[in-house]
């Protein structure tokens, strides 16, 4: 049985709250290392609905000092990037910035269910591969390689409200 209902408003503004319960983690379908597939449980957790932006990033780099990304020229966003996923970053980064907002990062478990949602889906627009419900290339044909804004293909978004779990950037 899912919890449904928040514990009360979002700990900070843009934040889905992800049921906690029951869901089918793993996948026989793609990946090796997706298998073996198996139940899993969750408790409930709040999440941001987008990936960290690059202007959310630079507002952690200038409160605390940290490193900028390798490809910031001079320590600066790169021009028309603001609302694209930061980049370049190791999980050391990602958890300093997390503490440094006040939140935590996704288990494995968790990023998952908010992903696909409790029905089995491969993605979270569905089973069938889309290509225009996410940033995807594949060996960079088709489509350029850069990132996109991280509200872009809204017709992507998982089950819970998140944005871009497939494609544009890969995870830690």
């Amino acid at each position: 049985m899912e919890d449904v209902n928040p514990p009360g408003e979002p700990p900070h503004p843009g934040m889905k709250w992800i049921p906690g319960g029951n869901y089918q983690m793993g996948s026989e379908r793609h990946y090796p290392e997706e298998k073996p597939a198996g139940p899993v449980s969750v408790d409930g957790f709040w999440m941001d609905q987008t990936t960290v932006t690059n202007a959310q990033y630079a507002e952690f780099i200038a409160a605390k000092g940290h490193r900028t990304p390798v490809h910031w020229q001079r320590g600066a966003v790169p021009d028309g990037l603001a609302d694209h996923p930061v980049i370049f970053v190791d999980l050391s980064d990602c958890m300093a910035y997390a503490q440094w907002a006040g939140k935590r990062l996704p288990t494995e478990a968790e990023w998952e269910k908010a992903a696909r949602g409790t029905d089995g889906r491969h993605y979270p627009w569905g089973d069938e591969f889309d290509p225009d419900a996410c940033r995807w290339n594949r060996d960079g044909v088709g489509r350029p390689c850069n990132t996109c804004p991280v509200t872009d293909y809204p017709q992507g978004v998982s089950p819970y409200g998140a944005m871009q779990m497939s494609g544009n950037v890969a995870e830690y």
